[in-house]
Formats: C-alpha cells, structure tokens, sequence
C-alpha cells in the first residue's frame, strides 16, 4: 500500500514557476498545482512509506531555491 502526501508550499515573491518546473522534475511527485490562498503551491507525493516521504520533502524540496515554507499533509483512508 502506497503513502501519499499533499505537500502546501509557500514561495518567494517571482519564484512560483521556477519552484514548479524545479518540483516537476522529481519522479515521486505526482501532481504539481499553483493555487490561489495561502500556499503558492500544491504538489502531491506518493510513496512506500512515511520514511520516503520525509526524505523526499527534507531531501528534494526543502533545497529548492525559492521555497519559503512547506506543510505536508498526509491522507488517510476513512473507512
């Protein structure tokens, strides 16, 4: 069973389309949406594990130039 993520990301002022052709480069994330609100940003992830996500987000987003801020949010099956 895969593991997915939303992760909301905030970005420096100019930097929004940078940051999603940067993020859209990485295999794992799935989805990459600008959205209006307080996040610049939403992209989803999906994964193994909740392990593969922490490193994907402190490894391959975090180190993007332009990210200001992130919040992951992982979903969970409601059953």
């Amino acid at each position: 069973m895969t593991t997915k993520a939303y992760i909301l990301i905030e970005t420096a002022v100019g930097k929004t389309r940078e940051v999603v052709h940067a993020l859209r480069a990485i295999p794992t994330i799935s989805g990459v949406d600008v959205v209006t609100g307080p996040y610049d940003i939403i992209a989803v992830v999906e994964a193994d594990d909740l392990n593969t996500i922490g490193e994907l987000v402190t490894n391959r987003i975090h180190v993007i130039g332009g990210i200001l801020r992130t919040v992951t949010c992982l979903s969970v099956g409601i059953k």
